[in-house]
């Protein structure tokens, strides 16, 4: 089968430590090039990756020889190239979050319609086995019946010139602590979660830097989530139930070398499971190619869009 061919619009870190090498591994695609603003850093990049550097974003989407565009640009960058590289008729891959609002996700998702293109993000978290797992124990009765959801992310202050603190480029907690949170409460809840409560509070340059939110469903089930980067690191969940509790104790950043914890709780036992090792940026990118290969995009519009409301939902009840 063909490979799809992937150009790289941006070199951030996730990309140089996590993305990038995970795609060099999938004999599915063949990475092209890389595209910085400047010609020496995208130079210094490809020659880590052995690919073709391109100075400016426009002449990479502008290159006939790329199906697939992986995008880890800051969310207030988003929409501008998405929208470029959707009209040069590219799928993209783009980190979370993908809009700086809702209205934003609906343009961006509705050109993908037009173009007939994939358009995903990469909350690659979703696809490590640990959740199955989880899943697993909930379907054999382990915990019972469902009663609550809880999530937390957080971490503590970043050097004060990354660009989660700044406004114009989608800085603050919301578009990415609470985002995997939130993410994660509908991978249990279901779709059909709304906000009922939510608070954010802001630095003196007006970024939320730490906040949570109460979600609820049409069945009466609710997720607590809380989320900051001025907060002592957590990286978890907890479904409670019925007759017993379930934590997941590294949710969302389990390297590819890190075997997560699973404890269950139940009234006379508890126990733990170390979940076998694996890379989720791997596993995101067999979703991303079988996706493509199949051309299933509805799944991913439609995933895309209930996350833009529920975190415009947090905005605006916080606000």
């Amino acid at each position: 089968m063909q490979k799809l061919k992937i150009g790289v619009l941006g070199c951030a870190n996730i990309a140089k430590k996590s993305v990038v090498p995970a795609i060099l591994s999938i004999s599915d695609f063949e990475l092209v090039a890389v595209a910085s603003r400047t010609a020496e850093k995208a130079q210094e990049f490809a020659n880590l990756f052995g690919c073709e550097a391109v100075e400016g974003y426009q002449k990479l989407i502008d290159k006939k020889d790329i199906d697939v565009i992986y995008m880890p640009l800051p969310t207030g960058l988003h929409e501008e190239w998405v929208l470029k590289a959707l009209e040069a008729d590219k799928h993209i891959l783009i980190e979370k979050s993908l809009a700086m609002n809702y209205s934003s996700a609906e343009k961006m998702v509705q050109k993908a319609k037009e173009k007939g293109l994939l358009i995903m993000e990469n909350f690659m978290f979703l696809y490590h086995n640990q959740h199955q797992i989880v899943k697993q124990l909930i379907a054999e009765g382990k915990i019972g019946k469902i009663r609550c959801f809880r999530s937390s992310f957080g971490f503590p202050p970043l050097p004060s010139n990354n660009f989660r603190y700044n406004k114009k480029l989608g800085g603050g907690a919301l578009l990415d602590a609470a985002a995997y949170t939130i993410r994660a409460s509908q991978l249990f809840l279901g779709n059909d979660l709304n906000v009922k409560a939510a608070s954010l509070n802001y630095n003196e340059n007006d970024i939320d830097i730490f906040g949570g939110a109460f979600l609820k469903n049409k069945n009466g089930l609710f997720s607590e989530v809380a989320f900051g980067f001025d907060n002592f690191y957590q990286c978890n969940y907890e479904i409670w139930g019925s007759k017993g509790k379930i934590i997941a104790h590294r949710a969302f950043t389990p390297a590819p070398d890190f075997k997560p914890l699973i404890t269950v709780e139940q009234q006379e036992e508890k126990f733990d499971i170390e979940v076998p090792a694996e890379n989720h940026f791997i596993n995101i990118l067999h979703e991303f190619v079988k996706n493509v290969r199949k051309q299933n995009y509805k799944p991913k519009y439609d995933e895309i869009l209930n996350q833009a409301k529920l975190l415009q939902e947090v905005r605006d009840i916080a606000n």
